[in-house]
């Protein structure tokens, strides 16, 4: 049996943001025990000219949320940036999961010639629904995700491979 596109799609986006939901708990409960600002954290990152961890979690959740309403064929309404502590991202992705769920595999499914167009700062991007999703969705939303793991393991919070893989 082949894989449907909904299928290849909403599961994975659904255990990455469950994952980086929890790990989001982790981190609050280390900067609670160890005294830390949680600011501290969301700011945090891996090299000078990478995006924060805070930027890291906004970014998957707009790719996540985005890459699914488009291989439905709907319209994706912004969402401003504008999350300043932990409870307010997990927010995010909760909602972000809330709009995936709300999409009935049927819109999905059937998308693979669908035509998808990005509007990037460098110009249009033209893909088929399926080269978005194993070129664009899965790759970003995974990088995004395993970006704010690492900026939070690196930065003592005690979490591991399991922590990101989640619930599967």
């Amino acid at each position: 049996m082949a894989l449907s596109m909904h299928a290849a799609t909403v599961p994975m986006i659904k255990t990455l943001l469950e994952a980086l939901s929890a790990i989001l708990d982790k981190a609050a409960a280390f900067a609670e025990a160890k005294k830390i600002d949680p600011a501290v954290l969301l700011g945090a990152r891996l090299a000078p000219d990478m995006f924060p961890l805070a930027r890291q979690v906004q970014i998957a959740c707009d790719i996540a949320r985005g890459g699914a309403l488009r291989l439905a064929g709907r319209e994706v309404p912004s969402v401003a940036d504008t999350e300043t502590t932990i409870a307010e991202l997990k927010a995010r992705i909760a909602s972000t999961l809330a709009v995936i769920a709300e999409i009935p595999a049927s819109e999905i499914d059937g998308s693979e010639d669908r035509t998808v167009v990005l509007k990037m700062r460098a110009g249009a991007m033209e893909f088929t629904g399926q080269r978005y999703l194993v070129g664009f969705i899965i790759p970003n939303v995974t990088f995004h995700c395993a970006t704010a793991y690492n900026i939070l393991r690196h930065n003592g919070v005690e979490i591991g491979k399991r922590d990101f893989l989640g619930a599967f």
